[in-house]
């Protein structure tokens, strides 16, 4: 059984499942997650479309689907237990699911750590106690499990693997008649629509202001499969005075191709880093989630990129600075040509050579198997 509770575990869980076939061809799967998962032949027992939230106020806004979830997955569990319980982030659904594997006597093998860097670090003892092995994709992580006593293997980061282009820049505004002399802005409010409703009239408005100050702008924006162009619409969209390329597919032709983007903050800060594209990084919750999450969360930076340098590589504009006016700026900053362009992109090259080499995803099938029953 394999559980993913967000489209980026859902990725990193297909691409791990398919690792594993190739090792074992006859290998059967069941568990919870989205697209990705089920096209490698998961048999799905509950979407994870309707647990992808984030924050205190919009998880209890969920509770019924969750609860919904966990039942169903426990079930089965008891049930018809697997030789494996692989949970892939998502840690407070996921460690109840790792309570009840360990009653059962089914092995658990965690594939990319829950954030206890970044908060409840008192939860590592819990996890090493009802975990069998574990698989990190960070490189600090390592050392972090480490001098608790948790002995886990790091693997690399699986998007090494998947993040690359299959098309240069000229062939990508051929594709959708974009003039190659324009700038390209990329625009990444994120995959859930909570996300969507918070960043993006706030990231077209940037968009919009930029495009005022220069004229030679396109702006780009992925349509991630958890959306549809309505969702997009509801949010503004179509707001006069801005032109909006809407693409649903070359998610990473599109973004490596981008001059600049705005990102909200999560993995794709990471996939911009690999495809070597200047960024901001934005990001809104609920007041109480922001309120909670300033008394609990223990490190400096919100965005994985500037956690990996151990500096602040790219700027990062929280809450209330996620406003118009200072992102305008901030990607100003980074215009070609700019010296803080160049400065970024020396950063980002630093961030890439600590991820290592690719390979993450044949290293945890392996690790996987090995665990199993």
């Amino acid at each position: 059984m394999i559980v993913a509770g967000e489209a980026s575990g859902d990725l990193h869980g297909a691409h791990l499942v398919a690792a594993m076939k190739k090792l074992v061809p006859d290998l059967s799967l069941c568990g919870m997650g989205g697209t990705e998962l089920r096209r490698q032949g998961v048999d799905i027992l509950y979407d994870a479309a309707a647990m992808a939230v984030v924050g205190l106020v919009e998880v209890i806004a969920h509770l019924k689907d969750i609860r919904a979830a966990r039942n169903i997955l426990v079930n089965e569990l008891r049930h018809n237990p697997p030789n494996l319980l692989i949970l892939i982030d998502y840690p407070d659904f996921n460690l109840l699911l790792a309570q009840k594997a360990r009653q059962f006597g089914i092995p658990v093998f965690y594939y990319i750590s829950p954030q206890v860097w970044a908060w409840r670090s008192g939860r590592v003892k819990k996890i090493g106690s009802i975990i069998d092995r574990m698989a990190v994709i960070l490189p600090f992580e390592k050392e972090f499990y480490g001098k608790r006593g948790v002995a886990v293997d790091y693997v690399g980061h699986p998007l090494l693997d998947s993040v690359r282009r299959s098309m240069s820049r000229s062939d990508f505004c051929r594709l959708h008649q974009i003039r190659p002399d324009t700038v390209l802005l990329g625009l990444l409010p994120g995959s859930r629509k909570k996300e969507i409703r918070a960043m993006l009239p706030v990231f077209l408005e940037s968009a919009r202001r930029l495009q005022e100050s220069h004229g030679n702008l396109t702006i780009l924006l992925p349509l991630a499969p958890t959306l549809t162009r309505e969702d997009l619409l509801e949010c503004g969209l179509d707001r006069p005075g801005l032109a909006v390329k809407v693409i649903a597919e070359n998610r990473y032709d599109l973004m490596g191709c981008c001059d600049l983007a705005l990102a909200a903050s999560g993995t794709v800060t990471l996939e911009l880093a690999i495809l070597d594209v200047p960024m901001v990084v934005a990001y809104k919750v609920s007041p109480l989630t922001w309120l909670v999450g300033n008394l609990l969360v223990k490190v400096d930076f919100a965005s994985l990129v500037n956690l990996i340098a151990g500096r602040q590589v790219v700027s990062e504009l929280l809450q209330q600075e996620a406003e118009p006016g200072k992102i305008l700026a901030a990607l100003q900053d980074i215009w070609p040509g700019s010296v803080r362009r160049e400065e970024m992109l020396q950063g980002l090259a630093e961030v890439r050579e600590k991820l290592g080499s690719g390979g993450a995803s044949e290293r945890a099938a392996r690790l996987a198997l090995a665990t199993a029953r």
